[in-house]
């Protein structure tokens, strides 16, 4: 038994509880390595000793190249566990507790495992209506200047006077125009870049937290904008920018000017006096700011006076326009009293609001229920980018790393996370799959049919691509969308459409479980299914280029009634190259 590989955390994403009724725990093992794993668990505080203890077999309910992950979900358990593991290999029988092996058990409770309270506060539960979500993100200058139409002009406005500057038109009253595309689309949720007044076409270089920017509209637009996006059933989550600022930011403008007898000197970070806004883009600023880009100092979340303002600006957005959340910027870099404080005071104001952290790593520390309720899920890319972009991993390898992916975080936070194929930071899938629309169509599949909130960029839709910044934040293609409609028969507009409306309205792809059924360790066949008690939905992709055999997989079991919901490519019991089958069975 290779010991070394086998791991269980308590109180963590390895031993949770769902709801106040029922708690999983898991366990990761090598590959293949053991043949039976049991849980025993008890009540922490039974009166009798040795603690009478309840037998509960474990389950592989996921496989890594490297690891099994055992879990099993215990109903109506006792609110205090202790708990410990019996693993049994071909030659060996061992228990597992307290972070030791031993081939005996001991009565001290307190060495085992525990779990010491399934406290309702501590129970992870991003709003509900997360799983049933599709996000459309939005980059504002990009995206419309009226109904299906961007100027590409550029503007220049005055904001307390300073010179506040838009790139292609766009702005928050051409968002509310084309409520009808987005709705017809089927998208629920639209996620808007930065919105308030900054000096650049992004606006990640704030110089007011409560005013839109005028090149952008203002703030009688944008409340116009979320109750008629809420009239069509549509939720507004915005972007928020809390770890910078920009160079003419109110407090910083006062350091600039006063130097070390400025009251705002403690809102920023590793300030040089005098502090110098170097013109030279090139030039090391003199203070700490978002990278090293020195438009954009980096705000001392820790003052309390600065939390105090971010938690205003948190709030009056959300009470006196209604919004459905934040995403918030570089939100691994700020410190998490902040975020806390922030969760809290969010969530008292509206207890539905999601919070979305833009963390690129692993986010588990953020995702403990107290902090976010979702990342940006970049590692989801990622992974997609080497499978069906780059086409540099098999099957099995691309499984092995979602299933890393799934089981680093609680299942309730797999249900909430951004899953993202594109963004306003980096290059378009469809440029990575190298214009190959088949290729492009087999990722947004697996996109729509995976547990999370499909996030699409705008104009992922109509096949836009780009590398390089310019490209891929360029106008919305709006004559594509003028031409679909005259010529709908195959188009990728269609087809997202009819992936999106699939989701929306199979309830097992947004809540079902996941489970793999079939890889292939040096080829591009991947099977998996969506299930509940109910129903399955298998979905079978071939990335391989030639045809492969997938008739077995088609059998449907039992007497349950099976029906192709989708399919590209199926030829008897083959499935052509970049193709796809999903089949539902009840």
């Amino acid at each position: 038994m290779n010991k070394s590989a086998i791991l269980h955390i308590p109180m963590s994403q390895y031993a949770y509880g769902t709801d106040e009724e029922h708690v999983t725990i898991r366990l990761r093992t090598a590959k293949d390595d053991i043949r039976r794993c049991r849980l025993y668990f008890g009540d922490r505080a039974c009166r009798l000793t040795p603690v009478i203890f309840t037998e509960a077999e474990m389950h592989v309910v996921a496989s890594s190249e490297l690891f099994d992950y055992y879990e099993v979900k215990l109903s109506h358990p006792y609110k205090r566990l202790c708990y410990y593991f019996c693993l049994e290999s071909e030659r060996e029988k061992i228990y597992y507790y307290g972070d030791f092996f031993s081939t005996k058990l001991v009565d001290d409770r307190s060495e085992y495992y525990q779990l010491p309270f399934n406290h309702r506060a501590d129970i992870v539960r991003p709003p509900e209506w997360a799983k049933d979500s599709v996000i459309y993100n939005i980059f504002p200058d990009s995206f419309a200047t009226d109904t299906t139409y961007i100027s590409g002009e550029k503007t220049e406005k005055i904001f307390d006077g300073n010179v506040v500057r838009g790139k292609l038109g766009g702005c928050i009253n051409g968002i509310t125009k084309n409520v009808d595309y987005l709705k017809n689309l089927g998208v629920n949720a639209i996620y808007i870049n930065p919105i308030f007044a900054a000096g650049e076409y992004h606006k990640y270089d704030l110089l007011d937290y409560f005013h839109i920017d005028p090149c952008f509209g203002c703030n009688d637009d944008f409340k116009k904008l979320v109750d008629t996006f809420h009239a069509n059933g549509i939720r507004v989550i915005i972007d928020g920018v809390f770890n910078h600022c920009g160079w003419h930011f109110p407090a910083f403008e006062d350091v600039v000017q006063k130097g070390e007898q400025s009251d705002k000197k403690d809102w920023f970070y590793g300030l040089h006096f005098p502090v110098v806004r170097p013109e030279n883009p090139e030039e090391y600023p003199n203070y700490e700011c978002f990278g090293y880009e020195r438009m954009m100092p980096k705000l001392n979340t820790a003052n309390p006076e600065v939390a105090d303002f971010i938690c205003k600006v948190g709030r009056y957005w959300v009470e006196k326009f209604h919004i459905d959340g934040w995403r918030l910027d570089v939100a691994s870099e700020i410190n998490d009293a902040l975020w806390r404080r922030f969760y809290q005071e969010i969530k008292e104001v509206n207890p539905e609001a999601i919070l979305i952290g833009e963390v690129w790593e692993t986010a588990n520390h953020w995702l403990d229920g107290t902090i976010f309720d979702s990342t940006m899920n970049y590692d989801f890319r990622k992974h997609c980018k080497r499978f069906f972009g780059e086409e540099s991993i098999s099957s099995e390898a691309f499984d092995g790393r979602v299933t890393d992916m799934r089981m680093r975080y609680r299942e309730q936070t797999v249900f909430a996370q951004l899953n993202l194929l594109d963004s306003h930071d980096v290059s378009r899938f469809f440029s990575l799959c190298n214009g190959n629309e088949r290729q492009y169509r087999l990722a947004l599949i697996f996109q729509m049919t995976f547990p999370g909130m499909p996030s699409i960029f705008y104009g992922d839709e109509l096949g836009l691509e780009g590398i390089q910044e310019a490209d891929y934040r360029q106008p919305m293609p709006w004559n594509k969308v003028k031409a679909y409609k005259e010529n709908e028969s195959d188009s990728l507009y269609v087809f997202m459409r009819n992936l999106i409306y699939l989701r929306r309205s199979e309830n097992v792809l947004r809540r079902g479980e996941f489970r793999t059924v079939y890889t292939q360790k040096n080829g591009g066949l991947y099977i998996y299914e969506r299930y509940s008690t109910q129903e399955r939905i298998r979905v079978i992709i071939n990335r391989n280029q030639e045809s492969v055999g997938i008739g077995a997989f088609l059998i449907k079991s039992g007497n349950g009634q099976s029906e192709i919901l989708a399919e590209h490519g199926r030829i008897g019991c083959k499935l052509e190259g970049y193709g796809y089958i999903l089949v539902k069975e009840k």
